[in-house]
């Protein structure tokens, strides 16, 4: 499980509590439509309007203190009203029921250089709100606008896409792994793990990844880190489901087309 426990912590899930610390690399990361460069390989992702899509989620009431607080990772995805974001379901469901949750996009060194934005309504497959399916584990939540701007205008997003055959080409997985306060990013080809789940080799993914984007190279996000295992027991091979109908309803949903 790559959600961060020692935060909200419920009576339905076992927490897996994984520190790693990365060891520091200058290794280039390869783009995802294949470009020169070396696969699985996991490094720290510099700052970048392509970086700024993706952001850790925190429970509203850490908005003031976000250092060492942050528990998932979600991602801004195009829509029509500009103000969706994509993550894992086991990460927003019965999570800050209480406090209410944020995303901060671009998250980086306890700050919010993109603004700290408060989540909304959340939507959930059939299929995790009626047994928690590791088959239906991807949400989708609205963002509150912030001084009179949506989210997507201030960070930019990319494409939702189900029915991407798994492999078709590499992805670029990015997120936040609950011992650092600096995104991280791995490029390789993902594999199908069964008809409803796929995965990808890509070292130290721990807890706090939940959520990350596997986005290709036209910008699609085609895979988000859960799924099987909610996302993995082990911090080098991370899964997602399978995006197909249940997303693409769930995406029309959220987005009311």
């Amino acid at each position: 499980m790559k959600r961060t426990s020692r935060i909200y912590a419920t009576s339905r899930r076992v927490a897996l509590c994984v520190v790693v610390v990365l060891a520091a690399t200058s290794a280039s990361v390869a783009a995802a439509d294949e470009a020169a460069g070396p696969f699985g390989v996991t490094a720290v992702v510099g700052a970048s309007p392509a970086s700024a899509r993706v952001g850790a989620l925190f429970g509203a009431d850490k908005a003031g203190s976000l250092s060492g607080n942050h528990f998932c990772t979600a991602s801004v995805v195009h829509s029509p009203q500009r103000d969706l974001i994509v993550t894992a379901a086991h990460c927003v469901d019965g999570v800050g029921e209480a406090t209410g949750l944020v995303f901060v996009p671009g998250y980086r060194d306890g700050q919010a250089p993109y603004g700290v934005w408060k989540i909304g309504k959340r939507y959930l497959p059939d299929g995790w709100a009626h047994g928690q399916s590791e088959d239906s584990d991807v949400a989708f939540a609205v963002v509150a606008e912030r001084d009179g701007k949506r989210v997507e205008d201030v960070t930019g997003s990319n494409r939702f896409a189900a029915g991407v055959a798994t492999g078709a080409t590499a992805v670029t997985v990015t997120g936040y792994p609950d011992s650092r306060e600096v995104p991280v990013s791995c490029t390789n080809k993902p594999v199908p793990d069964s008809a409803t789940q796929q995965r990808i080799d890509c070292p130290e993914f721990t807890g706090g990844t939940s959520g990350s984007p596997w986005v290709n190279g036209d910008h699609e996000v085609v895979g988000v880190l859960g799924g099987h295992e909610q996302g993995g027991s082990t911090p080098d091979v991370s899964y997602s489901v399978a995006l197909g109908r249940e997303s693409a309803e769930l995406y029309k949903d959220a987005t009311g087309d």
